[in-house]
């Protein structure tokens, strides 16, 4: 129903070009993994894994078939036979059987009662189906990071918009104050135009940081599978950190290592289905059929019309051994064994490069728990300096230079802190992601 709700929202606002749509990093999250081409692939992959199960399925169950044609024999082939026969002893005489005219119409049913490679190919198909829902459930957890990490850009493009919104008014107060004290004579004409550069310099700073936030959003609308088209607004956040250093945080099973495991039973599969090679195979087979043969064509014809019909039926038991094949099933066999050990090894590397990133991903949490301590108390610092700059200024105890440098320095500092916040939210989806807890993110309200 949730998703229903926000398709509807998506589409209205699309077609009617309403306010810009409030996006929450849940619904952008919900909206990508609906409309995202790899995770519709991934669902699909699981609809074809049902049908490799029936395929598989039907070689086990009866196969039944029918077929039906008509033959004009336009030359009898002729027999030889002896003439005591006929009467006519020491001689030999050709006799054609058959008749110009034949039809037949027969029914098969077979059955296999026995065949390794078919049973172990049934626990190999539903294996499968498992692997790609497993292969579903990673390519939704790489869709929610890749959304999560442009939602956190957005924010941080437009805090950087905003850093220089404020920026911007500080100089313009500035260059009111220069402006005045010009005016006066109680400064001088580089110091009004020097004020000035800055000034534009930063109104050309804004236009390159509004651009940023388009740029951002797009990639974002573009990540979650949205018409670039659409308008959206992100709400207000205040990127307060929610792991604390200290926490005991846990490493859990990772769905790369269950698809992983995943692999290496199939391969354990396919080894099997290569020495079912080895074992013999048994079925049954069973037909039922009319043969119609005359001088003119049976189908239509009777014994009126000189056309004879006869039915006929077998069933046989059909059992195959194999015996040598020249160690090619050996060879094989070798082959897999290879690959299961491949696979093996991949899993051992896997497990060692998930572990150190849940362990780098708690490292950086923390140093960038720190940094937005430091560049918090960086930018209550520098407002003050600031402000005691300004006083002074005015006052006629501190130069041009110093003003423009102390602004630059607080601008510095509100970006530092921006983006110590921005690496902060990408070491939470870091960390949540060596937990194997990317999911979260979608259940969460933000």
């Amino acid at each position: 129903m949730k998703k229903m709700i926000i398709g509807f929202l998506f589409v209205y606002g699309i077609t009617f070009g309403q306010e810009p749509l409030e996006l929450k990093l849940s619904d952008a999250v919900s909206y990508a993994l609906e409309h995202k081409a790899d995770a519709a692939k991934a669902r699909l992959d699981i609809t074809n894994a049902d049908a490799q199960i029936s395929e598989v399925r039907a070689k086990a169950l009866p196969n039944l078939s029918a077929n039906a044609g008509t033959t004009y024999n336009a030359l009898l082939q002729e027999n030889i036979l002896p003439g005591e026969i006929f009467g006519a002893p020491g001689e030999s005489i050709a006799v054609a059987f058959g008749r110009k005219w034949n039809s037949t119409a027969n029914a098969q049913l077979s059955q296999t009662i026995f065949n390794q490679a078919v049973f172990v190919g049934l626990k190999a198909a539903k294996s499968t189906k498992e692997f790609y829902k497993l292969n579903a459930q990673l390519t939704n957890e790489e869709i929610i990071e890749k959304v999560a990490v442009a939602y956190y850009q957005v924010f941080q493009s437009k805090q950087i918009l905003e850093n220089l919104q404020n920026n911007l008014e500080l100089t313009e107060r500035t260059v009111g104050i220069v402006k005045g004290l010009y005016e006066n004579g109680l400064a001088k004409k580089i110091d009004y135009d020097r004020s000035m550069v800055a000034l534009n310099n930063l109104k050309s700073n804004k236009q390159q940081a509004i651009n940023a936030v388009e740029l951002s959003e797009n990639a974002l609308k573009f990540m979650i599978g949205m018409s670039i088209s659409q308008e959206i607004r992100l709400p207000q956040q205040n990127f307060q950190p929610e792991f604390l250093p200290g926490i005991e945080l846990e490493f859990s099973s990772r769905t790369e290592l269950e698809l992983l495991n995943k692999q290496i039973e199939l391969l354990n599969f396919q080894k099997k289905s290569t020495l079912a090679e080895y074992y013999p195979s048994v079925s049954l087979v069973a037909n039922y059929g009319w043969l119609g043969q005359g001088d003119v064509v049976p189908l239509w014809n009777g014994k009126n019309e000189g056309a004879f019909w006869s039915d006929f039926s077998a069933i046989g038991l059909n059992i195959s051994i194999p015996i040598f094949n020249g160690g090619a099933t050996r060879a094989k066999v070798k082959q897999n064994q290879v690959e299961i050990e491949k696979a093996e090894e991949d899993l051992q590397e896997t497990e060692l490069a998930l572990q150190l990133a849940y362990e780098n991903a708690i490292s950086q949490l923390e140093n960038s728990f720190i940094s937005i301590q430091t560049q918090e108390l960086n930018v209550e610092l520098a407002q003050k300096v600031l402000e005691d700059t300004q006083n002074n200024y005015e006052l006629g105890l501190a130069t041009l230079n110093e003003m423009l440098d102390v602004e630059r320095e607080l601008a510095d500092a509100k970006n530092s802190l921006t983006n110590a916040r921005l690496d902060y939210k990408l070491a939470e989806v870091e960390l949540l992601k060596s937990q194997g807890k990317l999911d979260t993110l979608n259940e969460n309200n933000l």
